[in-house]
């Protein structure tokens, strides 16, 4: 399934989801067409379960769907779709074929079925047709269009992130949050997700700079001739590789529950490559690098901005140090080498 998976996905973008059409778009823009596309697929509902209108299908072989769309940079909610409809699936809620999203950050309050509150940074909210978040431990489905105020916020990538306020809104679906779930599930499958784009980005990132250096001469050789350059080009290789290693090592190990750890580990590798990666690229590229009709920005802003986004590399860290030393100098050694229970 994995391979199927990987050969769809990378023909769909590869043909849809071109730089050409990215560069296109307005920021904040919703590229129908792609999204259509995407939805025929049926690669938005994929993780939910079959008997709630899914496929039922794994983080393991979801892994190269989510990377795929960091390395095309798809201007489009898939992965937030498919945290999304994974969720509704593991609450016993029908998956949502529509464009779904979620907000990891939520402040709503349930009243006989109806919901007033605020989700901040939601993920292509103005465009979205459903959001799904967390009131307290209760999964609700609600209705963009019931917002009574959205306000409009753009990442560094020109990625819609935006405040949806509700007042009494309905609440169309509603279950408990299964008991083996956090009450921060959302953040940590944000993580999780980011960090596969991440990678994804880096990869692209990393074969666009290689090739550059091979075509690009200066005093008469290709500049990968040179020495300060091949340093640089195997330091990016090495924390793409890393990041790749991680972030596939975090979809492997999540299943019915999110491992918080492998999770934690995936972003921090993740977000610290992404700002390597950026620096290395520009420099290698040079002048060129940095217009807008090289397609190099089309990935660097969006390494700068996936990286902050659903915990930073430093929040991230400190919630791994404060995981080891929780279980004191016996629990240390077990707890980083996965041995503990």
């Amino acid at each position: 399934m994995r391979d199927l998976f990987d050969t769809t996905v990378q023909r769909l973008f590869g043909d849809l989801a071109t730089p050409e059409l990215v560069m296109a778009l307005e920021p904040g823009d919703w590229p129908a067409e792609l999204w259509d596309a995407i939805a025929d697929s049926g690669f938005s509902v994929a993780s939910a379960p079959e008997d709630a209108g899914g496929a039922g299908s794994d983080w393991n072989d979801l892994y190269v769907v989510v990377r795929a769309s960091g390395r095309h940079a798809v201007p489009a909610p898939l992965p937030e779709a498919l945290l999304a409809n994974w969720l509704l699936g593991r609450a016993g809620l029908d998956a949502q074929s529509g464009a779904v999203t979620f907000a990891a950050s939520a402040t709503l309050k349930l009243d006989n079925g109806t919901v007033s509150g605020q989700l901040d940074d939601v993920p292509w909210g103005r465009h979205a047709t459903h959001v799904v978040a967390l009131a307290g431990r209760q999964v609700v489905l609600l209705r963009n269009g019931d917002a009574v105020s959205v306000s409009l916020t753009l990442n560094m990538a020109g990625e819609p992130r935006d405040t949806l306020s509700f007042a009494g809104a309905e609440v169309l679906a509603s279950a408990p949050l299964p008991a083996s779930l956090p009450d921060d599930i959302l953040l940590l499958g944000g993580a999780m997700l980011r960090a596969a784009q991440l990678a994804g980005a880096l990869q692209a990132v990393l074969d666009m700079t290689v090739r550059y250096a091979g075509e690009r001469s200066q005093f008469g050789r290709p500049i990968s001739g040179f020495q300060a350059i091949q340093h640089r080009l195997a330091v990016l290789a090495e924390h793409t590789a890393a990041a790749m290693v991680a972030s596939e090592a975090a979809f492997a190990e999540s299943g019915e529950t999110l491992d918080r750890l492998a999770i934690m580990a995936a972003k921090v590798t993740a977000s610290e490559a992404a700002g390597i990666a950026a620096d290395t690229a520009h420099a290698v590229h040079g002048a060129i690098g940095i217009t807008e009709e090289h397609a190099l920005h089309l990935l660097t802003q969006r390494l700068w901005s996936w990286r902050s986004e659903f915990g930073s590399a430093t929040y991230w860290a400190q919630a791994i140090g404060r995981l080891a030393c929780a279980g004191g100098a016996q629990q240390y050694w077990p707890t980083i080498t996965r041995d503990a229970a």
